[in-house]
């Protein structure tokens, strides 16, 4: 934990961008070194052009294996493409429009040549391709530029098929192989031109339609006052429109964008980074709480969400979703009676408590929100949720609204909670700590080199010799997920009443570790320490 964490960037903290975005054409990577390959991770390829990890010839090489991609899945209609703040997602935004038109694709980008948050490509996508039957040569899909809540000096790129959430990974797999072919040919075979993209409009498209998903009637009745909060991201245009549209009582809390994201307050290891679920990050707005009634921050692509409450601050992730889900299958008749609730194994075991209280099916998968596009896409899942603050949720007719994370619904369905319920979220959460118990939890990030990375994605079961667990008998010991078998690129450890999990970051060169406990914070603790040692011993 750095000593600054929390505190305000100083100069010091600040990229160049000049640098930056020349680094961005002039370094020309080496993709037989494994930092500078393309690489999908949990969403895209993601890196910095600094040390020759995203740079043009990335973005050219994927965008053109991407277009291949396209004439092999027999998908001819138009790209929805949208970018968020960061400072390489315009140079990237230019590469990939030249390499689209180059290869004669009907590419539509924003109107008004500004940012698009994740959900809002993914809804345009959705409502493209509604009624056209699988195999249609004129679905549209997707391209999302961006790192997400990655630090300043990063720049991300994601590819949302025809379903409109994350690519799978044999699409990503076979993308990635590809566009290192295409570099390591020099590319040659990339096909470039002017670009001519058609212009749409994102934002309209997408707010028009929240009153099918979200309560907005009932939040503006009850007046539930709202402070909004970009982080400088893509969101930046959509919230102040919100409020205006349906007569919000919202506030834009900061409503700048700067390439440098010099407002921000530094996250737990000094760095500068857009984490709307770090207390760190957002200590702004925890400290300013008593503002409004909710308030609400987005990564860079808004497709995170973090929650602030007057009564207990930022809740943490778990404790939200927890919330989300006992609400929302109490308050949407129009969803399917055996619709099932989607979680990742690494959420907290709150959520799995409050599944069975709600006779509902739980599906538990491996990080990865690519993992409940099936369901959100059919109507058979009605939520879907990470413990890192990403989720969505069907409209209230009960088919699909984003199959992509949508930070905008989860930060609006917050203060739909307080102004139906009367009850803040946090204040929700407490009711059923005191059915279920109050488990404490805790995500542990550690920096980690690709080799290292490489080998905890291999633990298996076999690596764990202990037969105890910070006390109690270990009871499960998972290398897949029991909700679709697939593999979790780690391990879980599970107990009685606790249990943790330890995997390699898809976005970052660090690797993390899991841990709850229902028996409270020193058995938390005591299990953190059990866990680290593990992974110590893994690594070397």
């Amino acid at each position: 934990m750095s000593e600054r964490a929390g505190q305000k960037a100083q100069e010091i903290d600040l990229v160049d961008i000049n640098e930056l975005v020349d680094a961005y054409f002039e370094i020309v990577p080496d993709v037989t070194t494994a930092e500078q390959k393309v690489t999908f991770g949990t969403s895209g390829h993601r890196g910095t052009s600094l040390n020759g990890s995203f740079n043009e010839a990335h973005i050219a090489a994927i965008t053109q294996a991407i277009v291949e991609y396209r004439n092999r899945e027999n998908i001819h209609g138009p790209i929805y493409v949208g970018k968020d703040t960061h400072a390489l997602s315009g140079p990237a935004e230019v590469t990939a429009l030249e390499v689209l038109a180059g290869n004669n694709v009907i590419t539509m980008v924003d109107a008004e040549g500004r940012y698009v948050p994740t959900p809002a490509v993914s809804v345009a996508i959705i409502n493209h391709n509604q009624g056209k039957p699988a195999g249609d040569k004129t679905l549209a899909d997707g391209l999302v530029i961006t790192p997400s809540h990655n630090p300043p000096t990063d720049g991300g790129f994601k590819y949302n098929p025809p379903h409109g959430g994350p690519a799978d990974s044999d699409a990503t797999n076979w993308i990635a192989a590809r566009a290192n072919e295409i570099i390591l040919g020099g590319l040659v075979e990339v096909k470039r031109a002017k670009a001519a993209p058609t212009k749409f409009h994102f934002r309209d498209n997408y707010i028009s339609q929240l009153a099918d998903v979200i309560n907005m009637d009932a939040i503006r009745d009850a007046g539930v006052s709202i402070g909004a909060d970009p982080m400088g991201g893509a969101s930046v245009d959509y919230w102040g429109a919100i409020g205006e549209r349906y007569a919000l009582n919202l506030t834009v809390v900061n409503p700048s964008v700067d390439f440098q994201f010099g407002f921000m307050n530094l996250d737990w290891d000094g760095k500068i980074r857009m984490d709307c679920s770090s207390p760190h990050a957002m200590a702004s707005l925890i400290e300013n709480r008593d503002r409004f009634d909710i308030s609400t921050g987005n990564d860079a692509d808004a497709d995170r969400h973090g929650i602030v409450t007057k009564d207990a601050g930022l809740m943490n992730p778990n404790h939200f979703l927890a919330v989300c889900i006992d609400y929302l299958y109490n308050h949407r008749p129009g969803w399917a009676k055996d619709a099932a609730v989607g979680k990742t194994m690494v959420s907290s075991s709150i959520i799995n408590k409050v599944v069975a209280q709600l006779g509902r099916r739980l599906i538990e998968v491996p990080v990865g929100f690519k993992w409940f596009v099936p369901g959100l896409i059919d109507g058979s899942v009605g939520f879907g949720g990470e413990e890192s603050a990403g989720a969505s949720f069907l409209r209230l007719d009960g088919t699909a609204w984003s199959t992509d994370k949508d930070g905008l619904i989860l930060a609006l369905l917050a203060a739909e909670i307080t102004a139906v319920t009367g009850k803040t979220p946090s204040q929700r959460y407490a009711e059923l700590t005191a059915q279920f118990g109050a488990p404490a939890y805790e995500r542990i990030d550690a920096p980690a080199t690709l080799e290292q990375k490489a080998k905890l994605g291999k633990l298996s079961a076999t690596d764990v010799t202990a037969t105890q667990l910070a006390g109690e008998e270990i009871t499960a010991i998972l290398t897949h997920a029991p909700g679709n078998s697939a593999a979790l690129g780690g391990l879980k450890v599970e107990t009685k009443n606790a249990w943790f999990a330890a995997r390699p970051s898809g976005t970052e060169n660090v690797y993390k570790i899991y841990a709850e406990s229902f028996l409270g914070a020193e058995h938390l603790k005591l299990v953190q320490i059990e866990a680290k040692k593990l992974v110590d011993a893994v690594l070397g």
